[in-house]
């Protein structure tokens, strides 16, 4: 049976983590600067706090330095902080360290675990995941271009990458690059710790998107004959796709878990003002349109919440998640837009202005559309998996029948 009931213990935290939202969080999104976040003065008390209580990288285990309470409980925490753009930065769950990290303590030599993922865990470096490329397809890393070649005790890598989130502020980049292209698909790249600094390893150019909240922007990098020590490989020479995979499953879910927080902000935004607004006399809340949008905003919000949930709690249970994870990531992505633009339309030029945080999730939320996996390739991926399944279940029952 499905429970995804927080324990006593989760309440406590769960409920200091409202707190620190309400207290701290919210009252501090006027100082985010955009492509920056928050100012190291306002955000390192709010993180101090956050430490205090317990609640710091939750989504590692505690042997690292998180709260290793399971995936239901992170997908319970990242609906409240996922509600403010600075929330998971502020409570250590911000992407891309969250994914960085996971991959550094799966497959990080203790040398590289001292060096890297313990910094980052503490906040006091950053990172990025260096891994689409401009001229060949983001949803196919099976066609990466950037190579890696062995010198000696050195590799030397050369490529082009771009849309690489954090880059400005991070001290080192965990890249993929090809070193066996007559491998298989799946086991011709490799990735590679780069430092920040390291000649050959050169920013390009900030690649300007909609949206004002990301950290550390979105950079083209070249790498041009960048070496690196034969030790700064991660995990094992052609593990690079399985690695990603496993960074990129987890990934999807907080993701969707986040989502719920926008959502359920906007959509006790659009309640707000549906009783506050008058027009013709009487409250938008009584006009049959805002009451549609407001039921089906909760239909939709509680089936992404469950989908999300279901899928965490599968986690939790050691199966496969894979197709639940791209569900929710395609669904979950259109219920985040359809609610921020209904919430928008019930406040009108209000909505449209700066004055509520809705624009603002507006123009995030399109990217949620597009970036770990575009909705068509999920959707793509969930048919598969249903038909071979479906085919599965056909092919054995034949096989029953004719044995009997």
């Amino acid at each position: 049976m499905y429970d995804f009931s927080p324990t006593e213990e989760q309440k406590e935290l769960l409920a200091r983590a409202m707190k620190i939202m309400e207290e701290e969080v919210y009252p501090a999104e006027k100082y985010i600067v955009p492509g920056v976040g928050l100012p190291d003065e306002i955000l390192k008390p709010i993180q101090q706090k956050v430490k205090d209580q317990n609640l710091w990288a939750a989504h590692l285990p505690k042997e690292i330095g998180g709260l290793g309470l399971g995936n239901v409980f992170l997908g319970l925490l990242n609906e409240l902080l996922g509600s403010s753009p600075i929330g998971p930065r502020v409570f250590g769950t911000a992407a891309p360290d969250t994914g960085n990290t996971e991959i550094l303590l799966k497959a990080g030599s203790p040398e590289q675990i001292e060096r890297y993922l313990k910094p980052v865990i503490n906040d006091e470096i950053r990172s990025c995941f260096a891994m689409t490329e401009p001229d060949v397809s983001g949803a196919d890393p099976t066609g990466l271009q950037t190579r890696a070649v062995r010198d000696g005790d050195e590799w030397v890598i050369n490529g082009k990458k771009w849309f690489i989130s954090n880059a400005a502020l991070s001290t080192f980049a965990i890249v993929m690059a090809v070193t066996d292209p007559d491998a298989a698909p799946h086991e011709r790249a490799t990735m590679f710790l780069v430092e920040r600094g390291t000649p050959g390893f050169d920013l390009i150019r900030d690649i300007g998107v909609m949206g004002d909240y990301s950290e550390g922007g979105h950079w083209e990098i070249h790498f041009n004959d960048c070496r690196i020590p034969a030790e700064n490989i991660l995990g094992k020479v052609g593990e690079g796709f399985k690695l990603a995979q496993m960074r990129l499953g987890p990934g999807r879910i907080t993701h969707a878990m986040r989502w719920l927080g926008v959502m359920n902000r906007s959509f006790d935004l659009m309640l707000d003002y549906a009783h506050k607004r008058k027009t013709r006399g009487k409250p938008l809340a009584e006009f049959q349109t805002i009451q549609n949008f407001i039921a089906d905003s909760a239909a939709e919000i509680s089936a992404s919440r469950l989908m999300t949930l279901h899928a965490a709690w599968k986690m939790d249970q050691g199966e496969d998640a894979r197709k639940e994870i791209a569900l929710i990531k395609f669904y979950g992505a259109k219920i985040l837009n359809d609610v921020i633009s209904r919430a928008i339309q019930v406040h009108g030029s209000l909505g449209y202005s700066k004055d509520t945080p809705l624009e603002a999730f507006y123009r995030e939320a399109r990217a949620a559309h597009i970036y770990d996996g575009p909705d068509e390739v999920h959707r793509m991926v969930v048919a598969k998996r249903f038909l071979k399944e479906h085919k599965n279940k056909m092919n054995n029952e034949l096989t029953v029948a004719h044995s009997s």
